[in-house]
C-alpha cells in the first residue's frame, strides 16, 4: 500500500535536496523548505519576485532561486538563514544559473549568450567566459567534480573549453566537427565527452578530454536527425533517439551500434513483450444488502468520484497503437524519440515515440528485446525510474499513477479530491515520490520492492 501526504500549494519549481532529507517548493515569491519525514516547514525564505527556477547545491546546504523576470539570482543557506546572496548582471541579464560541483560557485549565462560568469560565494572574485553556445545546455561537469566542459561559439565554429573547477582557469580548448552543436555530456566514468548536432544534421561525436575525436556516428544523412541522447548509469552504453522513430544503442568499447529498437504503430508476432492497455472498468454495485432506513448516510466522502475503476488489461498481439501523423508544414514535428530513460541497473530502457504520445516502450538490454508496452488513455507527461530498484512510474495528467516492474504493471488511484498528476520525481533514496498538480503537490511513500513480488493489474 502506498501512503500519500495531504495537498500543499506550489506555483512552479519543486526539488528534492541531494541528501534526500528536504524538499524545496516555490510558492510565488516564497521558497518553502520542508522536512521529508515530518513534512513540517524547516525554513521559509522570501525572494524579491516570483521564483522561476530553483536548484540545490550538491552539499544540500545552499539553494539558488532564479528570478528571471527581474532578472536576478538569490541564494540561501539552510543552516544560516540570515545569510543572503544576490546576483544581478545588470543590463546583460540572466538567462540561466546553475551550481558548480563544489557547491561554492554559481555559473550564470547572460541574455543573448554574451558571456558565462562564475561567481564565488567565498570571495567577490568572478571569472568570465565569452560567447557560451547555449543558456541552459552546453555545460557538463565530470562526476568527480574536477572539470567543466563548456561550449562556446565564435567565427561560426563550435568549441569545447575545459575548465578546472578548482581555479576556473581554461585547461584547454578545441574546435569540434559540428554544424550547430545541440548539447554535450561527460560519460559516467569521466573518460569521454559525447557531443551531438542540431536535428538538421545527424551527427553524434565522441571526444577525449584532450580534443581527439574518437568516433563519429551518423545513422543516416537525409531527414531530421538526433532528438535525445542518454548514457546508461553504468557508462557502457549510449542510447541515441532519432526523428526516424528508432533508438540506437552504442557500446563504449568500439562505439558500434549493437541494438536498433523500432517503434512501429502496428506490433505483430512473434512478440514476447507484455502489452498492458489502460481500460475503464465499470464498478459492479452489489444491491443485495441494500435496505431503507431513516439514518441513511448523505453521501460518502471516501467514495471514488468516477463510477468506474482504472486498470491494465493484458492484450494480445497483433495490436494497432494510437498514432498521430505530424503536419508536414510545421517546424519541430511531434515525431521521433523524445524520451529515453535508463533503469538504475542499466538493464532496461524506456522510450516514447512522440507521434505515439500515449505509448511507453520498455526494452530489455541483456536480451535485446522488447519487454513491455504500456498503452495509456492520455499522452504520457512524465516517466521516471526508481533510483534503487527496477520500478518505473509514469503519469498522464489523470488522477492515477501508473507503475511497471518486471513482474507486471498496475494503476494506483491518488486519494485526493480532483488531484491530477502532471509531473513526478523520485527522491534520491527512492523512499518518496513527488507528484505535481497544476497548483498543488503531494508526496507518496512507496513501499520497498521485493524481488519476488507479483503485482496484480488493478488498484
Amino acid at each position: 500500500m502506498m501512503e500519500f501526504t495531504e495537498c500543499y500549494k506550489q506555483t512552479g519549481p519543486c526539488s528534492f535536496s541531494p541528501n534526500s532529507r528536504f524538499i524545496a517548493v516555490a510558492v510565488d515569491y516564497r521558497l518553502v523548505i520542508r522536512d521529508i519525514l515530518s513534512f513540517k516547514v524547516v525554513q521559509l525564505f522570501s525572494c524579491l519576485d516570483k521564483i522561476s527556477y530553483i536548484e540545490w547545491a550538491l552539499d544540500s546546504e545552499y539553494i539558488l532561486c532564479g528570478l528571471y523576470k527581474r532578472p536576478m539570482i538569490q541564494a540561501w543557506s539552510l543552516s544560516q538563514p540570515e545569510w543572503t546572496c544576490k546576483i544581478d548582471e545588470g543590463p546583460a541579464g540572466i538567462a540561466y544559473a546553475r551550481w558548480s560541483p563544489d557547491s561554492r560557485h554559481i555559473l550564470t549565462t547572460s541574455d543573448f549568450q554574451l558571456r558565462l560568469t562564475v561567481w564565488s560565494l567565498l570571495s567577490t572574485a568572478c571569472v568570465h567566459l565569452q560567447w557560451p553556445k547555449h543558456a541552459s545546455k552546453g555545460v557538463s561537469f565530470t562526476r568527480d567534480g574536477k572539470f567543466a566542459a563548456i561550449c562556446t561559439r565564435r567565427d561560426c565554429k563550435d568549441y569545447i573549453n575545459l575548465l578546472s573547477c578548482h581555479t576556473w582557469e581554461i585547461m584547454g580548448t578545441f574546435a569540434v566537427d559540428t554544424v550547430d552543436l545541440a548539447d554535450i555530456e561527460w560519460s559516467p566514468d569521466d573518460s569521454t565527452i559525447v557531443i551531438w548536432d542540431s536535428p538538421l544534421e545527424y551527427k553524434v561525436l565522441i571526444y577525449s578530454p584532450d580534443g581527439r575525436c574518437l568516433f563519429k556516428y551518423q545513422a543516416y544523412e537525409s531527414g531530421l536527425g538526433v532528438k535525445s541522447v542518454s548514457w546508461s548509469p553504468c557508462g557502457q552504453f549510449l542510447a541515441v533517439g532519432s526523428y526516424d522513430q528508432m533508438v540506437r544503442v552504442l557500446n563504449h568499447l568500439t562505439w558500434k551500434t549493437f541494438a536498433e529498437f523500432m517503434h512501429p504503430n502496428t506490433v505483430r508476432g512473434p512478440c514476447y513483450a507484455a502489452v498492458f492497455k489502460e481500460v475503464d472498468e465499470p464498478l459492479q454495485l452489489d444491491m443485495s444488502e441494500l435496505c431503507l432506513s431513516d439514518d441513511f448516510p448523505q453521501g460518502n466522502d471516501d467514495a471514488p468520484e468516477e463510477p468506474f475503476r482504472v486498470r491494465y488489461e493484458v492484450t494480445e498481439v497483433p495490436i494497432n497503437l494510437p498514432f498521430q501523423k505530424p503536419p508536414a508544414d510545421k517546424p519541430n514535428p511531434k515525431q521521433g524519440i523524445g524520451l529515453v530513460s535508463w533503469s538504475n541497473d542499466s538493464r532496461y530502457i524506456c522510450t516514447r515515440n512522440d507521434s505515439m504520445p500515449t505509448v511507453l516502450w520498455i526494452w530489455d538490454i541483456p536480451h535485446l528485446e522488447l519487454a513491455a508496452i504500456l498503452v495509456q488513455k492520455d499522452p504520457i507527461r512524465a516517466a521516471a525510474w526508481d533510483p534503487t530498484c527496477t520500478r518505473l512510474v509514469l503519469c498522464t495528467g489523470s488522477t492515477h499513477l501508473y507503475m511497471w516492474t518486471p513482474s507486471g504493471a498496475y494503476c494506483v488511484h491518488v486519494p485526493l479530491p480532483q488531484f491530477t498528476i502532471t509531473d513526478l520525481k523520485w527522491n534520491g533514496d527512492g523512499g518518496c515520490l513527488f507528484l505535481k498538480d497544476k497548483e498543488s503537490f503531494c508526496c507518496a511513500a512507496v513501499p520497498l520492492l521485493a524481488e519476488s513480488s507479483e503485482y496484480s493489474s488493478d488498484d
